[in-house]
């Protein structure tokens, strides 16, 4: 198993290398060179196996042995993903009507972030106390990536971690996840601006060669092919318990059930995810639903993928994302793996910040992928109808999704799922306006007396060189730390 650049100009590279990484050195994005095809056996095969070894099981299709051998790979995912909340790691709510929601929220910051982050974390470990080497990951976040990157990453003594945040635009909870952590690796920004405006000196970074080579440069957010590599196993799961598939005799011939999954969308990486799994023949129907950041959503019903004009601060602030980053992945794939038409489409975005589709390459896209688009109105009516008819509290996040069951027609014949990516404990605010209430776990309560510690990065003129100077100081700082104090591996 190798990997290229979804841009062209990089491939041959392995699992480490990838893990190791980031964005490729062209801007583009890792995959598979390759996508490995699941069978109709396989798939039965794996009825009765619990969410962790089906992590396992996929993970072991992407990393070689030769790299990380089977056992300790089961290792590392059984250690990853031992400390939820839940005994079987993620669970399905089965509520009135067909709705079924995939609680992926059980984590130790309360968001899917957790399950792929955790496992991620554990693989890159693995290597850099095999080599005797550090690395500095820096991460930008638009809520919960962060504080997932933080808590799986804190202590390990060949890590340090730069999380950098959208100051006013998370909710405390997210915030007090990672402004609480004071161990020594761990360095927190809070930045005046949006997630998007947290991506372009992060993308200026990585795209100095001679800083991420000399540092040991990483990314932990889905830009990372080990985070999208995870979730892949969320759809397969998902699959197994709602699609019918458990009920087919075990010499069952001819094609499996279909399943829908419905995503709330925001860097795309969850859908990112649904799309390659099924590539490698998951018979499943994909489902965007996005806020009032409706990019993902323009982009598969009219071929506009363009940002607008700034993000809009919604009910949903983990999805207030104007450049879903992992929809070059869905474009490599839908483009036959056409490097050059990938590199020439997400430069013109980038530059203009606006692309058109081409008629067929819009045809191609809406045919695998159906989108919507929720307002913050549409996320509270979703949100107390199904606490009226089930008495069961979604966050804002997952109602976007949700909000599909009430307003879309269903077809009987093939099931449903929804995703909840994060647990309402997190988003208070959203759940006290939709009139409803909702006991904080005690881990949450916690927080408010723990101190905090962090630094600012102020909107200034030239803002985006300023903050990239300020991180860049940041990670030469560190490094000169861990050289001084005997914890620095060359």
């Amino acid at each position: 198993m190798h990997y290229c650049s979804t841009r062209g100009g990089v491939c041959g590279w392995d699992f480490r290398d990838v893990l190791l990484s980031g964005f490729a050195p062209d801007g583009g994005m890792f995959m598979p060179e390759s996508v490995p095809v699941l069978s109709p056996e396989t798939l039965r095969g794996w009825r009765g196996l619990d969410y962790t070894q089906l992590v396992v099981e996929v993970a072991s299709l992407f990393i070689p042995t030769q790299l990380i051998p089977r056992d300790d790979l089961q290792v590392l995912v059984g250690e990853a993903l031992s400390g939820f909340s839940v005994p079987e790691v993620v669970q399905i709510a089965r509520l009135k009507g067909g709705l079924s929601v995939l609680e992926l929220f059980h984590g130790e910051t309360l968001a899917f972030k957790d399950l792929a982050m955790t496992c991620t974390v554990r693989f890159l470990n693995y290597f850099l106390q095999k080599e005797k080497h550090r690395a500095t990951v820096v991460v930008g976040t638009s809520g919960d990536t962060g504080g997932s990157a933080i808590q799986s990453a804190k202590g390990l003594c060949g890590l340090d971690v730069v999380v950098v945040y959208p100051r006013g635009r998370i909710t405390p909870v997210q915030e007090k996840h990672m402004v609480t952590c004071l161990e020594d690796n761990v360095h927190v920004f809070a930045a005046d601006g949006s997630s998007d405006d947290i991506d372009q000196p992060l993308r200026r970074l990585f795209a100095d060669q001679d800083l991420v080579k000399s540092y040991r440069l990483m990314s932990l957010n889905s830009v990372n092919w080990s985070r999208v590599m995870v979730q892949l196993a969320h759809f397969v799961y998902a699959y197994l318990q709602l699609s019918g598939v458990q009920q087919q005799a075990e010499e069952a011939d001819g094609d499996l059930p279909e399943l829908e999954v419905v995503v709330p969308t925001g860097g795309a990486g969850n859908i990112a995810a649904g799309f390659i799994v099924k590539q490698m023949g998951l018979p499943l129907k994909l489902v965007a639903m996005v806020n009032s950041n409706d990019i993902v959503h323009r982009t598969v019903t009219s071929g506009d993928f363009s940002m607008a004009a700034s993000v809009t601060q919604t009910l949903a602030p983990a999805i207030d994302i104007q450049d879903p980053y992992n929809m070059e992945r869905v474009f490599w794939l839908l483009l036959g793996k056409d490097g050059a038409a990938v590199k020439t489409m997400m430069e013109e975005f980038q530059q203009s910040h606006r692309h058109s589709l081409p008629a067929n390459q819009h045809k191609l896209l809406s045919q695998v992928l159906s989108t919507g688009s929720v307002s913050d109105d549409g996320i509270l009516e979703t949100m107390r109808r199904c606490w009226e008819e089930n008495q069961y509290v979604l966050c804002p996040h997952t109602a976007v999704a949700v909000w599909h069951h009430y307003n879309r027609p269903h077809d009987a014949q093939i099931n449903r799922c929804y995703i909840a990516t994060a647990s309402p404990a997190k988003f208070q605010t959203a759940v006290q306006r939709a009139g409803l209430t909702f006991d904080l776990p005690e881990a949450v309560l916690a927080l408010d007396k723990l101190q905090t510690r962090y630094q600012n990065l102020e909107r200034s003129q030239n803002w985006c060189k300023d903050w990239e100077h300020r991180l860049r100081e940041q990670i030469q700082s560190v490094s000169a730390v861990r050289k001084t104090n005997g914890t620095y591996y060359s």
